[in-house]
């Protein structure tokens, strides 16, 4: 037993059949001073509702719920996890809500809806978790239902979410999580960490909301990033050719041989305004 008195990880996963599965881009967290450290790195969790994409055998769940957290709710699709995630629950009677279904298909701010103060925490399934970032920075109203999120990527991913212009990570995360939110990675996780153990290392990355980002419409603001990167080594006026090119790019006083990796985040939301598509 663990000190919550609570199998190792390795135990349950063997109690429970739970094989991680390529498919649903599982790699299980199993070492609990990681998953302790990932729980402390978002902070104050007393009074905290915690959101939790992906929790597997529930390794961060318990890290979350012995950080005291008032609340977790748990988003698993793979239903072999439940019953693990049960046995939490049932030492922390009132505290875990359990999930049962696909992130991408849940509305996280109904779930927390009654919640005076929401974290988003995980480590993310690898297959969705750039498509689900970018949903949070993109949600309306703003700032959003979170406070903060704290989550796992693959290192490669969280250092595109916090590069700046001219890095060579720079790209459409960087302008998305640059304009919305203040990101910092907090710390890496070697590949060993995990079973199994995934191909490269991966991140921790923290992320507050800025209270009064740049006007803009996210839906613009993402369609540009995406034509500008899209042919990153190529002139803005080649790049953006099909969202109005050099008429958008002399609109905004923006020269069209530079590449997208040089503009700034303010340079990004003037296209995205000026943009009528």
């Amino acid at each position: 037993m663990t000190s919550d008195g609570l199998p190792p990880l390795r135990e349950v996963i063997r109690q429970h059949g739970l094989a991680a599965k390529k498919s649903l881009g599982q790699n299980f967290l199993l070492d609990l001073n990681l998953t302790a450290k990932i729980a402390r790195t978002a902070g104050e969790l007393a009074g905290a509702t915690v959101i939790e994409v992906g929790p597997g055998p529930g390794g961060l769940t318990r890290a979350l719920l012995a950080n005291g957290a008032a609340r977790v709710i748990a988003i698993e699709r793979d239903e072999r996890c439940l019953a693990a995630l049960e046995e939490i629950s049932n030492l922390y009677p009132g505290r875990l809500d359990i999930v049962a279904g696909d992130a991408l298909k849940t509305d996280l701010a109904t779930l927390a809806a009654e919640a005076e103060r929401v974290l988003i925490i995980a480590n993310l399934p690898y297959n969705i978790g750039t498509e689900l970032l970018v949903r949070w920075l993109t949600v309306e109203p703003w700032p959003p239902f979170y406070a903060s999120m704290t989550l796992m990527f693959q290192r490669e991913v969280a250092e595109r979410i916090v590069a700046a212009p001219g890095d060579d990570a720079y790209g459409r995360l960087g302008v998305l999580a640059g304009w919305r939110t203040s990101a910092r990675i907090a710390f890496t996780v070697p590949r060993e960490a995990f079973t199994p153990p995934p191909k490269i290392t991966s991140a921790v990355v923290h992320l507050t909301p800025r209270p009064v980002p740049l006007a803009s419409d996210a839906s613009r603001l993402a369609r540009v990033t995406q034509a500008a990167f899209g042919q990153r080594r190529k002139m803005l006026r080649q790049s953006l050719k099909a969202l109005g090119g050099d008429t958008l790019l002399e609109q905004v006083g923006i020269d069209g041989t530079r590449r997208a990796e040089t503009l700034s985040i303010a340079e990004f939301v003037a296209l995205a305004e000026a943009f009528e598509g």
